[in-house]
């Protein structure tokens, strides 16, 4: 969408720049200006950058959350309208390895978490739909992985350990935040695939971090 706009800025200001250039015909007569066609370009050429920006705002706005997360500064990717039609994979997040077998610290987050991330920044954070709680917890997850953690339950109860943060740096005030972390440890959680849960789970469990904002303390 980006080259499309660019591509329709640089017609209309052609137009204008040819008319400065030969503003005469041939025989000394002044040319009108062609005021309507490059109003129309430019019009429809900056209104196809709007949603460009606005995706660059929510992407650095992401990797300012991910990096306090992790702790060092990662970069957070949100899936566009273009690349949605060719994607096959069920997964939320993603973050690749390195040759090296070490998580990158880059992930890709799917174009319906990044759209409801941007509804919950829109939001008072009082009443997060499911879909926003979950799309929270899909960073604080693939920060963890970011962060290092390979193995998907252990990243699992990481993240949810690291909820209320994510919702906090993401707007919500201390209370939204804990019940944010608290709604996807009692609802959605339970649901998830065996290799996305453990026993260790849990309060004063072998992965309880005791970090004050597990989401069992909430």
């Amino acid at each position: 969408m980006s080259y499309v706009a660019a591509l329709l800025l640089a017609v209309a200001f052609g137009l204008l720049g040819r008319w400065l250039l030969r503003p005469y015909d041939a025989l000394g007569r002044r040319k009108p200006a062609p005021l309507a066609s490059v109003l129309l370009f430019a019009s429809i050429g900056a209104g196809l950058l709007v949603p460009v920006w606005r995706h660059a705002r929510l992407e650095h706005r992401l990797d300012d959350v991910a990096s306090a997360l992790v702790g060092v500064p990662v970069v957070v990717h949100c899936q566009t309208a273009g690349d949605e039609l060719f994607d096959v994979g069920g997964e939320l997040g993603l973050v690749r390895s390195g040759a090296d077998g070490r998580p990158e610290r880059a992930t890709l987050l799917k174009r319906g978490p990044c759209r409801r991330l941007a509804g919950y920044v829109r939001s008072e954070q009082a009443h997060p739909s499911r879909d926003q709680v979950v799309a929270v917890h899909v960073l604080s997850h693939e920060a963890r992985h970011m962060a290092g953690t390979t193995d998907e339950a252990r990243a699992e109860c990481e993240a949810m350990q690291r909820d209320a943060r994510a919702a906090q740096l993401l707007g919500a005030d201390p209370a939204e935040a804990r019940a944010l972390a608290a709604a996807y440890w009692r609802d959605v959680y339970p649901t998830m695939g065996d290799s996305y849960r453990t026993p260790d789970c849990a309060p004063g469990g072998a992965l309880d971090e005791r970090l004050g904002e597990g989401p069992w303390g909430s």
